[in-house]
């Protein structure tokens, strides 16, 4: 089975390609909605503890561990410290099942698959981009979105220009959805013949 790790800065795409993909029966593990899972209950007591007064009601107050978080890169790699081994296990089930069902291609959707060097335990890189202009416009539409949001968003996030030079297959997701779907069929078509060692160097 081949895995693929699917990534791309804030607003390139990433969750259209990634439906796109289950349109087509290929599984797609989404690393964001299982974090959101993991603050509704399963990390709240190992959060709590390392940031108190981070969570109400029995789930992590997002805007409460923003706070908390705001422009301290040492909370930062604290809260991942909790986080990403537990996400991490729930990858591990998640290809396992797909293994067990046979399947060909599965695909784990990690925002900063570089970042935190993710990419050494997936077989290639599809990064989802678009123009910065395209980016802009599509982040600031969503709510509670200001430009000084983005521009914080952006420091924690490796440059697209980077992301694209690390990538083994880009989209491009400036364009018409009917042209995003092209690029990513002949994508798709180019890595049934790639070669399959992930999954049992990294996650057996």
């Amino acid at each position: 089975m081949l895995v693929i790790g699917l990534t791309g800065s804030i607003g390139m795409g990433k969750s259209a390609v990634a439906a796109m993909m289950r349109e087509r029966g290929i599984a797609v593990f989404d690393a964001d909605a299982e974090v959101h899972r993991l603050y509704e209950g399963p990390a709240v007591s190992a959060i709590e503890k390392a940031f108190p007064g981070s969570s109400e009601y029995g789930r992590v107050n997002r805007q409460l561990l923003a706070r908390q978080l705001a422009g301290d890169p040492e909370k930062f790699k604290a809260l991942e410290a909790i986080v990403h081994p537990l996400v991490e296990r729930a990858e591990r089930e998640f290809l396992k099942s797909e293994a067990a069902r046979g399947a060909k291609l599965a695909v784990l959707e990690i925002p900063l698959l570089f970042e935190t060097g993710r990419d050494r335990m997936v077989d290639v890189t599809l990064v989802v981009s678009a123009p910065r202009d395209v980016q802009r416009k599509r982040v600031l539409e969503r709510p509670g979105m200001t430009a000084e949001k983005l521009e914080q968003l952006l420091l924690r996030q490796m440059s697209d220009e980077e992301k694209r030079r690390r990538a083994d297959y880009v989209v491009d997701t400036g364009g018409s959805l009917v042209e995003t779907e092209a690029q990513l069929a002949h994508i798709i078509e180019g890595l049934m013949h790639r070669e399959c060692k992930a999954f049992k160097r990294h996650w057996l």
